[in-house]
């Protein structure tokens, strides 16, 4: 449907028989429908009293007070999709390196589900060298030179754990809370929460990189029931910055702003007869896109960045990239975007093929993001905006310390299983301790042994460091009060400074 087609739908729409039959229809069904559930039909679509959100309806993204003095106003999130190894990037075994070769232990087999090793695999070493570095001496491996150099301003969590084994669910399990469809995103609870400091650009941006989407779809930068105003927008680094947003052939900048402000008015007059809020979120992001046309291009254009700022990234202004991505990311952050959420595809590292190994396809992963990332978080610190940016990094699981055997059998690449039990994540600035590692894995890096998190507790964290309570940023849907972390989540004080 078409700018025109849409205003002529909705004029019609406030004119028909059938519309006002069933607005007659919706609202007694309303009225009974209310009598029956009370006060949770009051709350749903617009902000729960048990949030303690207090918004204007005619501004959504206007900006709100936290729950609490915030440490950080706005998050980068670097979901690196596909679940890299742990073993080979930062949690350092060299009791896993002597084991190689071995058959593993039944012990480590007895009643475990794993996603294609059958039979007995054999155990699996460290696949490249590590070392520490900086003041905190944290392990690190060669594949991530730049990054060593940052070990400092970083805070690594080497015992986090999840409930899923396989990408989707456990994906969408790290950024709604659920494994399951239908859950707001990370980024869209935040937006929720806090709104946006920023009228002319979304408060929930998407990054995208690698050549294909994350296993979970766009659903995992959805507002699942939220109202759709605060789904994340996602933008590219190649072609138009945002799809659709060009104006169509034929119609100038000035009769698009006509267009919208019909439509708009009449949308108004539907709203002010209905009281829908979905209808304001209508009219809310016809006014951001329309505001985008300008503002969007005007952010995304990295050419204009000096010639250090490029070498310093590895950028090339027009290509779709995870550097470009990487320095987007701190453009967005400048303007003020609140959740700003980057992934990059590639990193299923089960060695069924050259692409997937993790002697080749692997390590080209980690080439691709070792430079962008250390730019990032050191262009972010010279700024003086990393004290106020919490940057996360991580996947949605761990991978096995055995060898991969898929049907049993040894493969010609080599790789890992997926793994629930034991993975790193680590986080930068917004109030995060620098230099510290949380968490312990045992010899091997199969199980957390100590200070474990579960990824709802990373939530928890997350929101925290933004001045939301995560047991308080709730939504009344369908009769109950949903939250991010559902009935879980512990805050993990001791990483806090």
């Amino acid at each position: 449907m078409n700018i025109f087609e849409e205003e002529q739908y909705r004029q019609a729409e406030l004119n028909t028989r059938r519309q006002f039959l069933r607005k007659c229809i919706s609202g007694m069904g309303g009225i009974a429908l209310g009598s029956l559930m009370g006060s949770a039909l009051t709350s749903c679509g617009s902000d729960s009293s048990s949030s303690g959100l207090v918004r204007s309806s005619d501004n959504p993204m206007g900006a709100l007070p936290s729950h609490f003095l915030p440490k950080a106003k706005r998050v980068i999130y670097l979901h690196m999709a596909g679940a890299p190894s742990q073993l080979e990037l930062f949690d350092y075994k060299p009791e896993l390196q002597k084991l190689d070769g071995l058959d593993c232990p039944p012990s480590l087999l007895e009643g475990k589900r794993f996603a294609f090793i059958k039979g007995t695999p054999k155990m699996l070493g460290p696949q490249f060298n590590f070392a520490q570095h900086g003041q905190s001496g944290a392990w690190m491996s060669d594949r991530l030179p730049h990054l060593s150099s940052c070990v400092d301003d970083m805070t690594f969590l080497k015992a986090m754990h999840t409930n899923e084994f396989n990408h989707a669910p456990a994906q969408l399990l790290l950024q709604t809370g659920s494994a399951r469809l239908g859950k707001p995103s990370m980024g869209s609870w935040v937006t929720y929460g806090l709104g946006s400091e920023n009228q002319n650009l979304p408060g929930f941006m998407v990054l995208v990189s690698g050549g294909k989407t994350p296993s979970a779809g766009k659903s995992i930068w959805g507002s699942g029931f939220l109202p759709t105003v605060y789904q994340g927008v996602q933008c590219r680094s190649k072609g138009d910055p945002v799809l659709y947003l060009s104006d169509p052939k034929g119609m100038s900048k000035a009769l698009r702003e006509q267009s919208i402000q019909a439509i708009n008015k009449l949308n108004q007059k539907q709203f002010e007869e209905i009281g829908d809020p979905e209808i304001m979120t209508r009219i809310s992001q016809y006014e951001m896109a329309f505001k985008m046309q300008t503002s969007v291009p005007e952010t995304m254009d990295i050419k204009d960045e000096p010639e250090y700022i490029h070498k310093m990234y590895g950028t090339q202004p027009g290509q779709s990239s995870f550097a470009n991505n990487c320095l987007l990311a701190r453009r967005l952050a400048e303007k003020g975007v609140r959740f700003i959420q980057l992934y990059h595809w590639g990193w299923d590292a089960h060695g069924a093929a050259k692409s997937e190994a993790i002697n080749h396809g692997f390590k080209e992963r980690c080439h691709e993001v070792d430079q962008p990332i250390a730019a990032l978080l050191k262009d972010l610190k010279q700024r003086g905006l990393l004290d106020d940016t919490l940057v996360v990094w991580g996947g949605e699981f761990g991978r096995t310390p055995m060898r991969e055997n898929r049907g049993g059998k040894e493969m010609k690449f080599v790789g890992r299983d997926h793994h629930l039990e034991a993975f790193t994540t680590w986080m930068a600035g917004g109030g995060i301790k620098p230099g510290m590692t949380y968490g312990e894995t045992d010899e091997i890096g199969y199980y957390g042994i100590k200070d474990r998190v579960h990824v709802h507790d990373l939530q928890a964290t997350i929101l925290h460091q933004l001045g939301l309570n995560h047991e308080k940023l709730t939504y009344h849907f369908q009769g109950r009060d949903f939250r991010l972390t559902d009935v879980h989540g512990e805050v993990v004080k001791k990483i806090i400074a």
